[in-house]
């Protein structure tokens, strides 16, 4: 697979709006552990591949492709350190794992495919306890187009100038059993693949970032100390607005199963 031998590699099984892009930030600011990233999101390929000056004249001819491409990623997951990082959502996992199929046709599973591509890789369950707050910030992203402020309050990225966010209990009810059900799958995913992930939760990564990143480079055999020298990069984006409609769901929630 390429020319890059990979010994030592992460995954960070995630869900939307769970921290992931703070978690990515704090792993690649060590300078020891990679540079993770959503490499295989669908909808990215194309911009990623233009970083990565990959051709996509070929996009008809997918090994060829996929081999160029792979090779770009476990350089760019990998950076100057010697761990390999990558961010997957369950979304993500599909496309990813047929991509590595055919070049590996004969393995059983994707651990097995993941193992033959990425070495032999710990996986990191990043999850949010509350499903509520999640979906809330998952659907004021979408509308707004504002998806993550840097640490100073500054816009760090936005997709499109949306519009003001509005209160849609269908649409948080719907997100919020897509969530739970992604989550569901991960945990039903790593019974399957016989793995045992290191498991952390958006809730202790928000209140104590620092505390976290420890107990992940311990777990990938890293110096924990090496989490004092970092500082998160990313603000939180909920605000009075956020817990009012959290608050809203919930007891809206609370009303229509005692009236039934």
């Amino acid at each position: 697979m390429g020319n890059m031998i990979i010994s030592n590699s992460y995954i960070i099984c995630a869900t939307p709006r769970s921290g992931s892009t703070l978690l990515c930030d704090l792993l690649t600011d060590t300078q020891v552990a990679g540079c993770p990233d959503s490499f295989f999101r669908c909808e990215d390929f194309l911009e990623w591949a233009s970083y990565f000056d990959v051709s996509v004249t070929n996009w008809g001819n997918e090994q060829e492709f996929d081999q160029s491409y792979l090779t770009a990623v476990l350089q760019e997951g990998t950076g100057s350190t010697s761990i390999f990082g990558m961010r997957l959502m369950w979304e993500s996992l599909g496309e990813l794992s047929k991509r590595l199929a055919s070049f590996h046709p004969g393995l059983p599973n994707d651990n097995a495919r993941f193992q033959a591509v990425f070495g032999s890789p710990r996986y990191v369950h990043l999850t949010r306890e509350n499903k509520i707050a999640q979906a809330v910030s998952r659907l004021k992203a979408e509308q707004s187009g504002l998806w993550h402020l840097g640490a100073d309050g500054s816009e760090r990225e936005r997709l499109k100038f949306g519009q003001a966010p509005v209160y849609d209990a269908g649409s948080l009810a719907t997100i919020v059993a897509r969530l739970e059900e992604q989550d569901a799958a991960w945990s039903n995913w790593f019974v399957q693949q016989e793995v045992e992930p290191i498991c952390i939760t958006y809730e202790a990564l928000s209140d104590n970032p620092l505390v976290v990143l420890e107990v992940v480079l311990a777990a990938l055999g890293l110096d924990p100390a090496i989490a004092k020298t970092v500082s998160p990069r990313t603000a939180k984006l909920a605000d009075s607005q956020s817990r009012e409609w959290a608050e809203r769901f919930r007891e809206e929630l609370i009303n229509s199963i005692s009236s039934t």
